[in-house]
């Protein structure tokens, strides 16, 4: 995670909120093999180091189980989470969080033959500047593919959303299915809110090993789990952010 837009403020809709919510609960099922078919060709698009965990990480789970193969595409490197940090540069972010992705996903259970990780480096937090460039270089990185997971466009965050847009459009170019998914919705919405596209909303329920690799994979992204102490800010992922991504379900936009 990193800079967000202005809905993003305070600790946000409590997970219990969202575990009573009509619409969520009314949210149709959806199978892993309806989901992704058996020889699904999957990319997952993500703006920041473990959107992808946060986002999808129980379905990721499921596939690597199931010894099949994905790839992963990082747009920025997460650097910008922790502005003004002296514990926390940019520079040591860069390393960090792509250490941490990575470790993140072979808590998932991925092999090295089964997984393609791929680092495009825009700048976090500004994607939406060089959009067209994104647009660009997602249309040659998704060529062969027939399901890309990414952020929901309507997210809240500048560069969730800049790289959903991004990501349609390259989709769309090569016929694939796309999938959106929330994270910050869940903690600026409101429990049956009419912002969000209920009629387009899938839930995917999770076994307990998923949700406890999703859960140890999350748990990989140490620079965001810890407070600043060079700034006093509280943990970029705070308790009540993890309790919305501790339910046995994830929510897919079709």
């Amino acid at each position: 995670m990193s800079e967000a837009l202005n809905p993003i403020r305070g600790a946000g809709t409590p997970a219990s909120a969202w575990r009573g919510s009509n619409r969520l609960a009314a949210v149709a099922p959806i199978g892993i093999d309806e989901l992704l078919p058996p020889g699904a060709r999957v990319a997952i698009v993500a703006p920041h180091p473990d959107d992808e965990i946060l986002g999808c990480g129980g379905l990721l789970a499921t596939l690597a189980r199931r010894g099949a193969g994905i790839s992963v595409i990082a747009v920025t490197d997460g650097e910008a989470s922790h502005p003004g940090s002296s514990a926390w540069s940019a520079n040591r972010l860069r390393r960090e969080r792509v250490w941490e992705s990575q470790l993140a996903l072979r808590r998932l259970g991925f092999s090295p033959r089964q997984l393609q990780w791929l680092r495009l480096r825009f700048a976090d937090s500004q994607v939406g500047r060089d959009e067209a460039r994104l647009v660009e270089r997602l249309w040659q990185l998704l060529e062969g593919y027939t399901h890309v997971i990414t952020t929901w466009h309507a997210d809240g965050h500048c560069d969730h959303e800049a790289v959903g847009r991004a990501t349609a459009i390259a989709a769309e170019a090569w016929g694939c299915q796309l999938y959106e998914v929330p994270i910050w919705a869940w903690h600026w919405a409101e429990p049956d809110d009419p912002r969000l596209p209920w009629e387009r909303a899938r839930k995917l329920l999770l076994d307990d090993d998923a949700l406890a690799r999703k859960q140890s994979a999350i748990q990989a992204h140490r620079s965001q789990l810890l407070p600043d102490a060079s700034t006093g800010a509280d943990p970029v992922l705070s308790e009540g952010t993890l309790e919305r991504f501790a339910e046995s379900r994830e929510i897919f936009f079709l």
